[in-house]
């Protein structure tokens, strides 16, 4: 348990130093082999479940099979360096908090077009005509649910299971994202990314709303979870924001484009419409429950260190 708490602790420090790599991210050489064996795979109109399936098989297995293989096999003394890289490449703290921060500044000014060309990097919704809140609205449901992706669910794979849960995770995390589309194309190939990514970000979503309220209004944060948020079209983003949401003690979800047309949204959280400093406040809320994590991960390294 210590090897894999110090080596958290590692990764965090590199991300919150150096953050992503600049070039040659596996997570983008993912994104093109994912691009090339979706376009010979998915060749119906309709999609198809089996290959779908098998495209996140041979896209996940391999490295999963051999980060388990290392982690058997390999003396601590080298395997922890490659535990700490895997970490850092997973984490995307330091990246999301650019991202918001882009978002805020120009927002806080009154530069309209700026922040709805930043928000238009993170988000699918369409932001040309977004108002000043709907710009805050979306960053700020943006950062909390990436934090539970890319930060906690992370963090949470690898304690539990090192450089093959890590592994495991961000790569169907990833798969989700490019497949997990409710389309013609992508409706039944995805399914299987889609599925997975929910089974194994159940626990960690929940985690995260937990801390989330720990780390701010506790209260309002559980009560919006408790009635806000099986109304939700995805059963862990609605337990993250709207925790998140209740503990920031603002109004989130509600209509928003897509595709040119209004969906339909409930409302989550309470409390006035976000601004920009709603952002940073989410942000804020994020480094927080990253402390609160790191922290019970020492104390139970300890704990259990101690035990006879």
């Amino acid at each position: 348990m210590w090897s894999l708490t110090l080596a958290a602790l590692a990764a965090v420090a590199l991300d919150r130093v150096l953050g992503e790599p600049g070039r040659g991210h596996p997570l983008v050489a993912l994104g093109r082999a994912a691009d090339r064996l979706e376009r010979r795979l998915n060749r119906q109109t309709d999609g198809d479940l089996g290959r779908g399936a098998l495209a996140v098989a041979v896209l996940a297995l391999p490295p999963v099979l051999a980060a388990l293989a290392l982690t058997l096999w390999l003396p601590i003394w080298l395997l922890w360096p490659l535990q700490v890289l895997g970490l850092w490449l997973a984490l995307g703290a330091r990246s999301l908090a650019e991202h918001g921060r882009a978002v805020a500044a120009p927002l806080a000014t009154g530069d309209l077009p700026e922040a709805r060309r930043q928000v238009a990097r993170i988000v699918s919704r369409d932001t040309d005509a977004l108002d000043p809140p709907g710009v805050a609205r979306a960053a700020t449901e943006s950062m909390l649910e990436n934090g539970a992706d890319a930060v906690f669910a992370s963090l949470f794979w690898f304690l539990v299971a090192g450089l093959p849960g890590v592994l495991l995770h961000r790569i169907v995390n990833t798969l989700d994202a490019l497949w997990g589309y409710r389309t013609p194309r992508y409706e039944r190939f995805g399914k299987a990314a889609a599925r997975l990514d929910d089974a194994l970000n159940w626990v960690p979503a929940r985690l995260t709303a937990l801390s989330y309220g720990l780390c701010g209004h506790l209260g309002p944060a559980l009560r919006c979870w408790r009635e806000q948020a099986r109304h939700w079209d995805s059963p862990n983003a609605g337990p993250v924001m709207a925790a998140g949401a209740g503990a920031l003690s603002v109004t989130l979800g509600g209509p928003a484009p897509y595709h040119g047309a209004l969906k339909q949204r409930p409302p989550l959280g309470l409390g006035p419409a976000p601004d920009a400093a709603t952002i940073d406040a989410a942000l804020a809320l994020i480094r927080r429950a990253l402390v609160l994590w790191l922290a019970l991960a020492v104390l139970i390294a300890l704990i259990i260190g101690a035990a006879p």
